[in-house]
């Protein structure tokens, strides 16, 4: 078979994606708020259903089950038309469905893929940008769907200021690999995954206090979501002439959609229910770069393909429409929904206009709408569908907070009664912890400690465990294992009047990890969705992330308008954020989860104890899950100065966090050159420490003796035992290689995770 007839096989395929899968799909990302009726609840299906650019037939299958009663028709690009009534007038309503996304390009002999951008033009500068670090779904040959990340670079081995020169740029479409987990071309082809496969972004629906609605795609969507809410509220017999409401494919990659149905449906006046886009300059205003400019609570807006230009008539009517909803009809530049082409454009009906809602963040994973501009452009359609004005709909409640995550109340055990280590991984994952808010990780390491194991907490936090206590007489070194509870994030650090939250890190991330993504903001009252604003200029050609000395604060959108707004929310100064996350097996033994590190040490020493099976006799040994570490070793440096006063300071520190790894198409190999899946690490020389050599040697004879996968090299980085070093302990730093560290892609091999607990409980029984 040529390479010709490949790709069009593979196409053909592809455009099968079977309706099941998109079905599965929908509910693996819908996320844990469920939908509350009305068209949030469609917004939110479409949102949480990929389709790329060409890949949109799982979307067009939920919307035909959801037409099922119009009987719907699909044709072979994937366009959904909905025929109601005959004859004269013929009205034409047009929502487009793609999102831009990757396809899979290429396929690298170890395992990663490369990919091409849908579309290739049109998007913000930094829309590469967006993706790195970023948690995606790749479509499989045969339909379904595989988890995978876009690889990033790796905080400490690319620290501000680096040595390094000519780091690869994010932007670059070169420097984009996705890892699935594969080793090899030939596991990517096994999993399913082939040239042509489509890639998304994972996603779900964020609502912001019920006032604004955000998401990857939201733009791409609401226009869909409002015909779909539209039309259960036609009477057919009702209809003059014939109403056609079409759902358009391919609209990113030259409105092919909109094209045949323009041809094959002359109709005598439409309107384009879609985004407003930039297209570059604006006709009349050269000067400026950016459009279009209206601000969120525009409600509807009817777009103008230049800064001169005036509604038409018909647009006029639809203003009289809107103000019998009590809506307004604002206008705003908007290049053409038809692109310039090689082929001349089909006509246009006689009567037509592009109408939309205003979008903050465009064609980012944070792009935000206005709850009450969706609801005024469902009104504006219902009207001029059914020529009755919409019903008010009653004020409703704030949306309540996220669910809380749910986590097992048991653990798979192993055929000897212990839990296995990566389901006790799984499970403090899920907790959130960011620094100085570790309480959630904390209650969660004690649940999951067997029933002989009393830990005790101290005035810093630190969760302490002491494992058995030694004569006087005894030899036995005394011995301190350590790891910390907290990842990185942020904390509310004041209200501003316009009711965004200003946040300062806890921990230190590269910002477009964040930036331009959704949140959530941890209460008291629960967790709240939210999205990180992005800096000021993001869209512009030369835009260049803030440096570190910037006085631009960060800022979070949570749908609040006022400080009041907050408050009512359950919000207040000190309150942590996080991204949402989650355990995702990837191919093979490895896995996908923020804030392995350092739940991977916490776990493993959860699994330590688990193995010693009861207090150690004539050893002096004491576990220590940590505070603080992010912000510099905080929980550990006052659990050092406390021991060291009182005469009990250990011998040998082991600490146990990420051996931030090279391994990654990214990355110089030139230190942290430690594999995935090769065993725990030693951490012989990092940021804050040297571990002597002879204990180097050491850790690794005792690795052999219980044939333990072992490791060692030179990373970046400090660690908890470095405290101790000061008042006379010795630091042997132990860790798991780990890829594109501090950001959401963070992956690991649960070998090494196994590796590392086996080599703690040795330590704990014969260092």
């Amino acid at each position: 078979m040529d390479r010709r007839i490949r790709w069009v096989f593979r196409a053909l395929l592809f455009a099968a994606l079977s309706a099941g899968s998109a079905s599965a799909l929908s509910a693996q990302q819908t996320g844990s708020n469920p939908a509350t009726g009305g068209v949030r609840a469609k917004l939110s299906e479409l949102v949480a259903t990929t389709a790329v650019s060409g890949y949109e037939n799982p979307l067009s299958d939920e919307i035909v089950r959801e037409l099922a009663a119009f009987h719907p028709t699909k044709d072979n690009l994937g366009d959904v038309v909905v025929t109601i009534g005959s004859g004269s007038p013929r009205r034409l309503l047009v929502a487009p469905i793609d999102e831009p996304g990757f396809v899979v390009s290429e396929i690298t002999a170890d395992g990663y893929l490369r990919v091409q951008r849908l579309p290739q033009n049109g998007l913000p500068p930094i829309f590469n940008q967006m993706y790195s670090a970023q948690t995606v779904k790749i479509g499989k040959v045969n339909g379904g769907w595989i988890d995978g990340v876009f690889a990033g670079l790796s905080i400490h081995l690319q620290p501000l200021g680096s040595e390094r020169r000519n780091a690869p740029n994010p932007s670059d479409i070169d420097a984009m690999y996705i890892d699935i987990g594969a080793t090899s071309a030939g596991e990517v082809r096994n999993a399913g995954v082939d040239v042509l496969s489509p890639i998304a972004i994972q996603r779900r629906l964020y609502d912001l206090a019920g006032k604004s609605y955000a998401g990857p795609a939201v733009g791409d969507r609401f226009g869909a979501a409002a015909l779909l809410e539209v039309l259960p509220h036609v009477e057919p017999a009702h209809i003059k002439g014939t109403l056609i409401v079409a759902f358009v494919a391919q609209q990113r990659t030259d409105a092919r959609g909109l094209r045949r149905i323009l041809t094959t449906m002359p109709s005598d006046e439409m309107i384009f229910v879609g985004r407003l886009t930039s297209g570059g300059a604006i006709p009349g205003m050269e000067t400026v770069h950016r459009g279009p400019r209206r601000d969120l609570g525009s409600g509807v807006i009817v777009a103008v393909e230049s800064a001169n230009d005036s509604p038409s008539p018909f647009a006029l009517r639809l203003k009289d429409l809107a103000a019998q909803n009590k809506a307004s009809l604002a206008s705003d530049y908007s290049s053409s929904i038809l692109p310039r082409s090689y082929l001349a454009p089909p006509p246009l009906p006689p009567n037509w206009t592009h109408i939309g809602i205003a979008t903050a963040w465009p064609d980012t994973p944070a792009e935000t709408i206005d709850a009450r501009d969706l609801d005024s452009l469902v009104g504006l359609l219902q009207t001029y569908v059914t020529g009755a004005p919409a019903p008010v709909a009653a004020p409703g409640a704030d949306f309540p907070p996220a669910a809380a995550v749910e986590v097992p109340k048991s653990l798979v055990p192993t055929a000897s009664g212990i839990p296995q280590t990566t389901g006790i991984l799984r499970d403090l994952i899920r907790a959130y912890g960011a620094s100085t808010h570790e309480d959630p990780v904390r209650e969660r390491v004690k649940s999951l400690l067997p029933k002989w194991a009393q830990p005790e907490t101290d005035e810093a936090g630190n969760l302490i465990l002491r494992l058995g206590t030694a004569p006087e007489s005894s030899k036995a070194p005394r011995i301190l294992i350590i790891a910390h509870m907290d990842e990185i994030g942020y904390s509310v650090k004041s209200i501003s009047k316009d009711g965004r939250l200003e946040v300062a890190e806890l921990g230190s991330g590269l910002p477009y990890f964040y930036q331009g993504h959704p949140v959530l903001v941890h209460t008291a009252k629960g967790d709240r969705d939210g999205v990180i604003e992005l800096p000021k200029n993001w869209d512009a050609a030369d835009f260049k992330w803030p440096g570190e000395t910037s006085d631009t604060p960060t800022r979070v959108d949570v749908g609040a308008k006022t400080p009041e707004d907050v408050a009512t929310l359950g919000i207040n100064p000190g309150d942590t954020i996080t991204i949402s996350k989650s355990y995702r097996p990837l191919l093979g033994t490895r896995a996908n989860g923020r804030s392995f590190d350092d739940r991977v040490g916490c776990a493993a020493l959860v699994s330590a104890a688990w193995a010693l099976g009861a207090p150690l006799k004539n050893r002096d040994v004491t576990f220590v899950w940590s505070t603080g570490e992010e912000l510099g070793l905080v929980g550990a440096a006052k659990l050092a100065a406390r021991l060291a006063a009182s005469g009990h300071l250990p011998d040998y520190v082991f600490a146990v966090d990420t051996f931030v790894s090279s391994d990654s198409p990214l990355e110089s190999k030139r230190y942290g050159d430690a594999e995935i899946g090769k065993g725990f690490v030693v951490r012989a020389i990092d940021s804050s420490n040297l571990v002597p050599l002879a204990d180097v040697q050491k850790i690794v004879k005792l690795a052999s003796a219980n044939q333990i996968a072992a490791q060692y090299g030179v990373t970046s980085g400090g660690n908890d035992g470095s405290t101790f070093v000061r008042y006379g302990s010795i630091d042997v730093a132990l860790g798991w290689p780990l890829r594109y560290s501090h950001s959401p892609a963070e992956v690991i091999d649960t070998h090494d995770v196994e590796s590392l607990a086996r080599i703690l409980a040795a330590v704990a029984k014969s260092w």
